[in-house]
């Protein structure tokens, strides 16, 4: 295991305090799923290769999705991959007519991220590296610059909304050149899907599209594509939370993400898409509920079914399900493990049988929840450690006995009416009186 630096145990033991997933040095806690994670490797070697691939990451609340996925976003930028991640909400989806569309895509531009910048915010690096190699490929072949990036984006014109991306590109060498920081800006706002109306990009940078609720899958294409002319492998794209879908109300809301999450799957399996991938995380009820989840969409559900022969122990890693299994109580001793490790350092004070007794308290407490789910009995955990850590003399048993964990229920779901939508927005008849 590599040295830990002090950024990442610091960004580690806030975010696990928190109950939420650390974006620095997931490889110093990662445990178990060694299968799911060696399959996922090789989505990323085939997006890098030219390929593509989807994946739906399913588990419960707590049981570590988004762990996952963002270990996942590690591996794909070693890989050189360029990734896009966002969570759902209900001012971002897939598909909307109000800007709900545009703002998931405002977001995921915004948490750009490539190796050298892996905490987002790099989409003006890609460009810029884009332009930098057209402009030094250019003084090597005596052509002038325009030129270059001119044939080099020449393939974009064939892409839906390919020749305004293009323009806007070229828009930016053209302030980069020009030292006019206000139109590389311009152009930037452009890319990340920030302009609001067609006027303001027409008048800002001549273009006359922009990124709208109905363009967002295309420039998602779009960018998979810069991102190779820019020197990169291709792109990741990370969509967590998938269960806000679920939560719309109206079933013609649902029904238009859920086609374009067709869409993208269709696009994704028949080979259309290149150096493209997708994950999406979701719980059981998002992708199971016949009548609410990606189950309620008939060519979702033929697609995203599970493999009649998986049972009795058999697995299948290849489809576009990935179903995380839950962690054992060995997998949950190694992360406590190394949690210790991480905030306490290779003089532990914390000896391996607390471990088990802090476990053993747990499993009486919540029963087999403190390892399925394990998210709430981590956040118990790292609490004992900071407090045995700023009080020497404390006792770890004293602590432990008096210690409470509550299960993870998944109260986000408290929302969800299950009665709304049963009956179609539009049938008037529902109820009447002779």
């Amino acid at each position: 295991m590599s040295r830990l630096k002090p950024r990442e145990r610091d960004a580690i033991v806030q975010a696990l305090r928190a109950g939420v997933v650390p974006k620095l040095g997931l490889r110093h806690i990662q445990v178990g799923r060694a299968r799911e994670i060696e399959e996922l490797v090789k989505d990323m070697d085939r997006i890098a290769e030219g390929g593509s691939a989807i994946r739906f990451i399913i588990g419960e609340y707590g049981s570590g999705k988004t762990f996952f996925m963002n270990l996942i976003r590690l591996v794909a930028l070693e890989k050189g991959l360029v990734v896009m991640f966002a969570d759902l909400a209900p001012d971002r989806r897939i598909h909307a007519t109000g800007g709900q569309a545009r703002g998931l895509y405002a977001e995921m531009a915004r948490n750009l991220a490539t190796r050298t910048k892996p905490d987002g915010g790099a989409l003006s690096n890609v460009v810029e590296r884009f332009v930098s190699q057209a402009h030094h490929d250019a003084e090597a072949q005596e052509q002038s610059t325009d030129e270059v990036i001119r044939q080099r984006l020449t393939h974009f014109e064939e892409l839906t909304g390919g020749f305004d991306f293009a323009q806007v590109i070229r828009r930016y060498w053209e302030g980069h050149e020009t030292g006019d920081e206000e139109l590389k800006s311009a152009a930037i706002r452009w890319l990340r899907g920030e302009f609001a109306t067609k006027t303001d990009a027409r008048k800002a940078l001549g273009v006359r599209t922009i990124v709208n609720d109905a363009s967002v899958y295309d420039h998602l294409k779009l960018m998979s594509a810069f991102v190779c002319v820019a020197g990169y492998k291709g792109l990741l794209v990370g969509l967590d939370e998938m269960v806000n879908l679920y939560k719309l109300t109206s079933s013609q809301a649902r029904n238009a993400n859920y086609e374009q999450i067709l869409r993208i799957l269709n696009d994704v399996l028949q080979g259309s898409a290149e150096n493209l991938g997708f994950l999406m995380g979701g719980t059981p009820e998002f992708l199971m509920n016949t009548r609410r989840g990606l189950y309620s969409y008939e060519a979702l559900q033929s697609r995203l079914a599970e493999n009649t022969f998986v049972r009795d122990g058999l697995v299948d890693f290849s489809g576009p399900v990935i179903r995380l299994a839950s962690l054992t109580p060995e997998d949950l001793f190694v992360l406590l493990a190394n949690i210790r490790a991480v905030m306490q350092g290779d003089e532990a004070i914390l000896p391996d049988n607390a471990l088990e007794a802090f476990m053993a308290h747990c499993s009486d407490r919540i029963g087999e929840a403190y390892f399925r789910t394990p998210r709430n009995t981590v956040t118990a955990f790292v609490n004992l450690l900071a407090v045995l850590e700023q009080n020497p003399g404390v006792e770890w048993s004293d602590l432990i006995e008096e210690l409470e964990v509550a299960e993870d229920s998944g109260d986000d779901m408290s929302d969800v009416d299950e009665s709304a939508g049963a009956v179609p927005e539009s049938d008037e008849l529902a109820s009447f009186r002779l």
